[in-house]
């Protein structure tokens, strides 16, 4: 137990918002223990070894933004490597190669540049995603806000509040090149641009685009060890191989867990890194499950998954022609079309976007060779109909199908020079966090349950007593950043519940 006695708050998953949740606590002096199903802090915030490469499990970069500002301000032992450029775009059915600068105007030039007569639009279009930016930062900064200054100072984030990403682009009248070359961001969060909530689209270009992308220095391990040493050094208690198997409650508050080993320890405040889903749908005896709850998870729709090839080169990257960090490569940038191949592993144009680590790091592989991760989205239906038999012949046929679109989009020869390689699916994913069904983003923010209806709906889904969420499924959405602020945003709510 944490140092003082039983724990005043049990975190529940010891993922990024579980991790900054505890971290927060503890440095708070309150009795906080993480159990971990695991033998290793940070989820999908890892990274593993193969040969002499350790790859990036998941993080591609992390935003200049609010997570990095704080992840600079705590006390973590962290160093940061910056991204050259944001990224690299090509279309192969419409010959687009498009290299994409970090800094606001600099990015919009380069799209006026390469899309004669547009100027106009873009540069409409991305005033209105820096006021949905400054409008979330006031809003993060302000409580409660003051309705006047919104209207003032923020008005068409009130009007796009409810609108889609096509949509906001249609009333600005963006010509279909112009999107092609500002809409690649779209698979970080997986929800084609017809149905992506606009307010959570703007923020997250807008905060890359304006302040930049980071890597820390040891991958996004890094992450996890310096908050768990933090929690630990702060009191904290962190147990791993100590899988949560029930939730106990009683009179609509939660009074403990009970573990697979049999264990059972009481505590009125639990933090979940895990999702509704897995809360409501197996950790809880069903009559103990509130109506709310179950209606709230039924009409939530979990996100979509990823299959990963990560390649250990034998090759230093100038000399296979690696010249960028980040590739978008795509036959097209219809987001509709995007989305919906996404529930087919055999569709033959995928969208990829892959990851050269040594141009940011240098030194992440030995000298004379390079780490490549190459990462599609999938959805997890697509690969139900697969004999576990059958499972590794899925996995390389659909790695050959990316290996063979980026050697011939990029014009490299990759598959030459691979020393070692590993290819991960959604059946990894669940294996090795117990994601649902192995999807790795949360649940898919469309417009009426983006990050401003969740926010607003948050204290009335607090079904029961003394239980908060955090992480990809929570209010701020997924990704790295949001699950950490996430978490300390449950720790803050937590504090002050404790406090009153």
């Amino acid at each position: 137990m944490p140092a003082g006695g039983s724990p005043e708050v049990i975190v529940i998953g010891a993922g990024l918002g579980g991790l900054c949740a505890a971290y927060e606590l503890a440095r708070n002096d309150v009795r906080v223990l993480i159990l971990e199903r695991h033998n290793l802090p940070g989820g999908f915030s890892t990274s593993f070894i193969r040969g002499r490469f350790e790859f990036e499990t998941s993080l591609h970069e992390l935003s200049g933004g609010a997570a990095y500002a704080y992840l600079k301000d705590s006390e973590l032992d962290l160093e940061f490597l910056k991204v050259p450029e944001a990224y690299r775009l090509m279309l192969t059915e419409k010959n687009v190669d498009f290299r994409a600068p970090f800094g606001m105007e600099e990015f919009i030039n380069a799209v006026i540049d390469a899309v004669p007569g547009s100027e106009g639009p873009v540069r409409d279009f991305m005033r209105v995603c820096e006021e949905s930016f400054n409008a979330f930062t006031y809003l993060g900064e302000t409580s409660p806000p003051d309705p006047r200054v919104l209207l003032r100072k923020f008005g068409n984030f009130i009007r796009t509040g409810a609108a889609t990403t096509d949509e906001v682009a249609d009333a600005v009248k963006l010509p279909e090149a112009a999107r092609d070359l500002i809409y690649p961001y779209w698979c970080y969060l997986g929800v084609s641009t017809k149905r992506i909530s606009f307010s959570l689209w703007a923020s997250m270009i807008y905060s890359y685009l304006k302040f930049g992308a980071y890597i820390p220095k040891g991958r996004s391990h890094a992450f996890s060890a310096s908050f768990a040493k933090g929690i630990v050094n702060a009191g904290g208690e962190i147990r791993y191989n100590a899988e949560v198997t029930r939730i106990n409650t009683e009179g609509g508050c939660v009074t403990g867990v009970i573990l697979a080993s049999g264990e059972r320890i009481d505590c009125q405040r639990i933090v979940s890194n895990i999702s509704p889903h897995r809360i409501f749908g197996s950790l809880m005896k069903p009559i103990e499950v509130p109506e709310k709850a179950l209606r709230m998870v039924n009409a939530r729709q979990p996100g979509f998954s990823f299959v990963v090839v990560f390649l250990g080169l034998d090759a230093d990257r100038e000399s296979l022609g690696l010249t960028d960090y980040s590739y978008f490569i795509s036959p097209h940038m219809d987001t509709v079309r995007l989305e919906e191949s996404l529930k087919n592993r055999h569709d033959p144009n995928p969208m990829q976007a892959a990851i050269c680590l040594n141009a940011a790091d240098d030194s992440a592989s030995p000298p004379g060779t390079t780490i490549l991760s190459i990462t599609a989205g999938t959805h997890p239906d697509a690969w139900q109909d697969i004999d576990s038999w059958d499972y590794p012949r899925a996995k390389r046929d659909f790695a050959e199908l990316l290996i063979n679109q980026f050697e011939k989009a990029t014009g490299t020869n990759i598959r030459s020079h691979i020393e070692e390689l590993e290819i991960a699916a959604p059946p990894t994913f669940s294996r090795y966090t117990a994601s649902w069904n192995g999807t790795v983003y949360g649940y898919e923010p469309e417009p009426w349950d983006g990050i401003i209806p969740r926010v607003l709906a948050e204290n009335r889904e607090n079904f029961l007593k003394g239980l908060r969420f955090c992480g990809g499924n929570a209010s701020r959405t997924y990704g790295f950043g949001s699950s950490m602020l996430s978490g300390k945003t449950a720790a803050d709510k937590t504090l002050a519940e404790m406090k009153a």
